[in-house]
């Protein structure tokens, strides 16, 4: 592979890629967290809407529901979603709902001794979550929440489908330019270790350090 290939696709590429995960990663994190509390609310009306979309969008394809908002919405709606937005929009409404039941497990998780407390101090709801269940509750969700950024990222090759420039894309390009499926391969499957390997070692960092904020030593 040649210097020019690499410059004119695959590092474009490799940027796009990271654009959609950080932006995929954005939404689903506020999907994860407005859903996931939502499952643990009070009024069942809110509880039910909640445990809807997470049946929902748990259950269909992100790659069918990518085609839907980019072929489907602009005949009902009369306006185009630019693909890199429709696929940003359907990966993280897909892996929010997802990342919605690790927040509500971890949050059930907490021992009801610490939201009684809170009671106890004349705490509101929104009080009792965020000073004392969101505290307890976050360091739990980091695991998972890293495994599930891991699938997010490899989840991103599906937008080559689109036609976004996306670094599988631009593996493709490559390949018919130069007719090296191996080499061309073989260097995309590092690009996603590699990605991958920074988000391991960021998120166990952050574990680390929320764990110590409550006095937990993270080994």
């Amino acid at each position: 592979m040649t210097a020019g290939l690499w410059e004119t696709w695959v590092l474009p590429g490799i940027w796009i890629t990271v654009q959609l995960l950080v932006y995929s990663a954005a939404l689903a994190s506020v999907v994860a967290f407005g859903v996931g509390l939502a499952r643990t609310h009070r009024s069942r009306l809110v509880r039910f809407l909640a445990t809807a979309y997470t049946e929902v969008f748990r259950g269909t394809s992100a790659l069918i529901l990518m085609f839907w908002l980019f072929f489907v919405v602009p005949p009902l709606l009369g306006w185009q979603l630019v693909p890199m937005w429709a696929a940003v929009l359907a990966l993280g409404l897909s892996y929010g709902a997802y990342g919605a039941e690790i927040v509500r497990g971890a949050v059930g998780a907490v021992a009801p001794a610490q939201r009684e407390a809170g009671v106890a101090l004349s705490f509101t709801p929104w009080q009792r979550t965020r000073l004392i269940v969101l505290p307890q509750a976050v360091p739990e969700m980091i695991p998972p929440f890293c495994n599930l950024l891991v699938e997010l990222l490899k989840g991103t090759a599906l937008v080559s489908l689109l036609g976004v420039g996306d670094v599988s894309f631009a593996a493709y390009l490559v390949r018919l330019a130069t007719q090296e499926s191996a080499q061309i391969y073989t260097v995309i499957l590092v690009v996603y270790f590699l990605i991958s390997l920074v988000i391991t070692r960021s998120m166990k960092a952050l574990e680390r350090r929320t764990k110590a904020n409550l006095g937990v030593v993270v080994k």
